[in-house]
């Protein structure tokens, strides 16, 4: 009897609606409505809030068994957030730090493209989408390693472009919102109403140039190699 080989088995991936509630509906209807000095009051509320995408963030880690800098870089942008408002620091520290961690991902995307391993591949071409065993095979094939580079180069300009539109969008979302004095409950109920904000003004410009990148990624790859798309995607 012979012993079958069966495939790896993937990490299991974090689904969006729990992404979407413990990221985004949880804490902003704590720091909404028990921000009041009858309920939590602001700064119990913005630790209890904050407490469930940081909780989450950490336990997403333990369950995907892999530390990448984007988990990394949410944990330490909620930890910022609590540490800002619990130091009643000024709202432009906030709009600073907001701006900041996209724009350090869109210099990231640009450095690592000068690199062996460009950023952009982790991002919208990842193992987990494409078998790059197979596409390397075929660029070699059709001695299209230089030309799919280039094109490479120019995705990840534009998604670098997605990361800094995040980050003035960010920064100008801050400024708008957040005018009362930090440590305030209008300002606790103002900082849940700028992460309510956050998905429909920030994240769908930058996911719609994301989603660019990628289907002008995968036209260079069926041009480069002459093969459908099909033929390199993980099934």
């Amino acid at each position: 009897m012979t012993e079958q080989n069966t495939p790896p088995t993937k990490p299991p991936q974090t689904g969006f609606f729990g992404n979407l509630v413990f990221n985004i509906a949880i804490p902003v209807l704590i720091m909404s409505y028990a921000s009041s000095e009858e309920y939590l009051g602001p700064a119990w509320s913005v630790l209890v809030a904050l407490a469930f995408p940081l909780c989450f963030g950490i336990y997403d880690l333990k369950k995907t068994k892999k530390v990448n800098g984007f988990s990394i870089l949410g944990i330490i942008s909620v930890l910022l957030t609590g540490g800002i408002s619990l130091l009643k620091l000024p709202a432009e520290y906030m709009a600073i730090k907001e701006a900041a961690i996209p724009a350090a991902i869109g210099i990231a995307v640009l450095v690592t493209q000068f690199g062996k391993k460009p950023l952009v591949k982790m991002l919208i071409l990842n193992d987990q989408i494409i078998n790059w065993d197979k596409l390397n095979a075929s660029l070699d094939e059709h001695n299209a390693n230089a030309e799919f580079n280039k094109k490479v180069a120019v995705s990840s300009y534009i998604v670098a472009t997605s990361f800094f539109l995040s980050a003035g969008l960010n920064y100008g979302l801050a400024k708008w919102i957040l005018v009362s004095e930090p440590g305030t409950t209008a300002y606790t109920e103002e900082l849940g109403r700028m992460t309510a904000l956050s998905y429909p003004v920030i994240v769908i410009p930058s996911m719609i140039l994301l989603v660019t990148a990628l289907i002008y990624l995968f036209k260079q790859i069926s041009r480069c190699t002459g093969e459908p798309i099909d033929t390199f995607l993980n099934q």
